[in-house]
């Protein structure tokens, strides 16, 4: 018996353990968002003050309406750069969501001379940044000639492979029963793609959709953007604050915590499938 409840003890105190530092690690991991916010509500004279201070003793909302008049100020509308942000996301996300799942679907459930290479070439495509093909990229949309429109955002959503390899992976655990018995029933396989594979696997999708969601958010194209009306929200943004330097660092800040809003709201919708998404994603090769 006393075995029994020292066990019971250590369990407890592990659990507890682990608990206060998981909880460490996610204060520290909040830090950076939380800085930013803190630092949207100073005054300009509490910005820079020495030594620094963490908190801010009279929050103000001016940074937010210094950010709002200079927006408002600019020759193009600043609903506009909403605009243009809100569609390439949406626009881009599906896409890529799309592109990756009929890539995905014969690499997991089709067998094709080559598919092992193509897929290792999906997985080495990962350890480099996207830096690496901003000139490829750019000479095949010059080639294309969709330099300055908003086909430059949404192609290259096509090229991306981390949702290939993503769904791909999570595809691989459907029975292959359940795909030889759709196809016996007379199902094509464009048909077996979206009716029994997408759905099977809706917490991969759904935390794709996270990833692409932040990706095109945050996304400029600066390199193939050069109209201002096709500008997204965050080169607008960054164009406003850089221009004044240090006098704008409030304004920097508050953009920063109007980029912040979007991703963080569709995460708290979607969050409760990454976990189970990344648990599959690397069962099978």
């Amino acid at each position: 018996m006393s075995t029994k409840l020292r066990r019971t003890k250590v369990s407890v105190v592990a659990d507890v353990s682990t608990y206060v530092l998981l909880v460490l690690y996610a204060s520290f991991m909040c830090l950076p968002l939380l800085y930013a916010i803190v630092q949207s509500f100073k005054p300009y004279n509490e910005l820079f003050i020495f030594p620094p201070r963490f908190f801010t003793k009279n929050p103000t909302l001016m940074s937010f309406r210094k950010l709002f008049d200079l927006t408002s100020s600019s020759w193009v509308p600043f609903s506009r750069y909403v605009f243009n942000s809100v569609l390439n996301t949406i626009v881009g996300t599906v896409i890529h969501i799309i592109s990756a799942a009929m890539a995905a679907y014969p690499l997991a459930k089709n067998k094709f001379p080559g598919k092992k290479v193509i897929f290792n070439l999906v997985v080495w495509s990962l350890l480099f940044t996207g830096g690496v093909t901003d000139i490829p990229v750019y000479l095949v949309m010059s080639y294309l000639g969709v330099i300055d429109t908003y086909l430059a955002f949404w192609l290259p959503e096509i090229s991306a492979t981390m949702g290939i390899f993503l769904l791909k992976q999570n595809m691989a655990e459907i029975p292959d029963a359940m795909i030889e018995a759709a196809r016996i029933d007379g199902a094509g396989e464009w048909k077996i793609l979206w009716s029994i594979a997408m759905p099977s696997i809706k917490p991969a999708w759904l935390t794709l959709a996270i990833f692409s969601f932040q990706r095109n958010w945050n996304a400029t194209a600066a390199t193939y953007i050069y109209t201002e009306t096709l500008k997204t929200l965050p080169t607008a943004l960054s164009q406003i604050t850089a221009e004044g330097g240090v006098a704008r660092a409030g304004e920097a800040y508050a953009a920063s915590v109007l980029m912040m809003i979007p991703p963080i709201i569709f995460f708290i919708f979607a969050q409760s499938s990454t976990v189970k998404t990344m648990a599959h994603a690397g069962i099978k090769g």
